[in-house]
C-alpha cells in the first residue's frame, strides 16, 4: 500500500539513513533537526537497530518528515531471538516503516559470531520479503557473503534495496546493480583518498543514486572529524554532482524521486 503523497520543494533532499536516536544528538536533537530543515533537508530516515526495535519509530512518530526502518544490526546478532523476529513482522506494519535495516553481515569487528549474522541476515532478509519492504544493507569485509545471500533471494531483489553506505569500487557497484540495488553515497565520497568510490558513484544510472550521512558518523568534507547531522547530506550531495558533471539541484530531484519511488512507493515525476 501506498503512503499519502509527500510534496517536496525543489532542490529538497532526503537523508536516506540517520541514527537520530544516538546519544551524541542527547544535547540537542532539536535543534538538529531544525538545521537540517534549514538546510533542504526535507525528509530523513531513520534508522532502528539494536536492541531497541522501535527507537527509529519513536522518532518517526515525533515528526511527519521522519521516517524509519527496523531490524537487528550485524553487530547484535547475537541478541536476536525468536521473540525478536516476532517483534520485527509486528512493526513492519507501522505506517511510517519504510524498510528492514540496517541489516547484514560485518567480518571487521565480528562482534556476533559470523554463522549467527548469516542466520539472523536470512530472517530478516525473509521478513522483509513477507512484509513486502526493501532492504537497508550493512556489509564491511564480508562483501562476497552479503551478494550470495542476497542472489539466494532470486535474479533482483523482490522489493528492492539500499546499499547503504556504498563504499565499494565500480565492479562491486555493478554488482550491486544488477541484484536490484540502489546505492546510498555518504560523507566518504567526498575523503581525498575516495578516488576508486567517485568512480563507482559516476557510472551508477540516475535512477539508482541515493545520499545519506549515516550521522553521527562519517562526517563529509568539510566537516570530517566532526559529529555528522542530516544537515552536512547538502555537502555530499554537491560533490556527487561535481563527480557526475551536473548540478546539486539536480542530484537533490534525482535522490528525492528515487527515494520516494523506491521506499514511499510513489510514482516518479519527472520535471
Amino acid at each position: 500500500m501506498s503512503l499519502p503523497e509527500v510534496s517536496l520543494p525543489e532542490g529538497s533532499l532526503v537523508d536516506t539513513h540517520c541514527h537520530l536516536d544516538d546519544p551524541k544528538f542527547d544535547p540537542d536533537r532539536a535543534q538538529v533537526i531544525e538545521r537540517a530543515l534549514a538546510a533542504g533537508v526535507e525528509l530523513m530516515m531513520a534508522i532502528g537497530t539494536g536492541g531497541l526495535l522501535d527507537v527509529a519509530i519513536q522518532q518517526a512518530e515525533r515528526y511527519p518528515f521522519i521516517y524509519a526502518t527496523i531490524g537487528v544490526h550485524p553487530h547484535d546478532a547475537a541478541k536476536a531471538t525468536s521473540d525478536t523476529f516476532a517483534r520485527l513482522r509486528d512493526l513492519a506494519g507501522h505506517p511510517k516503516v519504510l524498510a528492514i535495516g540496517e541489516i547484514g553481515l560485518d567480518y571487521h569487528y565480528d562482534f556476533s559470531p559470523r554463522d549467527v549474522q548469516r542466520s539472523v541476515f536470512a530472517r530478516q532478509l525473509e521478513i522483509a520479503a513477507e512484509s513486502a519492504k526493501p532492504i537497508v544493507i550493512h556489509t564491511r569485509e564480508a562483501w562476497e557473503d552479503t551478494m550470495a545471500q542476497v542472489a539466494s533471494l532470486g535474479a533482483c531483489l523482490p522489493h528492492g534495496g539500499i546499499m547503504h553506505c556504498f563504499t565499494g569500487d565500480a565492479a562491486q557497484a555493478r554488482q550491486a546493480l544488477r541484484l536490484g540495488f540502489h546505492l546510498s553515497f555518504g560523507g566518504v565520497l567526498t575523503f581525498p583518498k575516495a578516488e576508486s568510490l567517485r568512480e563507482a558513484a559516476r557510472i551508477t544510472p540516475e535512477d539508482r543514486l541515493l545520499v545519506e550521512t549515516d550521522c553521527p558518523y562519517l562526517a563529509p568534507v568539510p566537516h570530517r572529524g566532526k559529529r555528522n547531522e542530516p544537515a552536512f547530506v547538502v555537502d555530499t550531495a554537491r560533490r556527487l554532482a561535481e563527480v557526475r558533471g551536473t548540478t546539486p539541484e539536480a542530484i537533490a530531484a534525482s535522490t528525492t524521486r528515487n527515494f520516494r519511488g523506491l521506499c514511499l512507493r510513489q510514482p516518479a515525476v519527472n520535471g
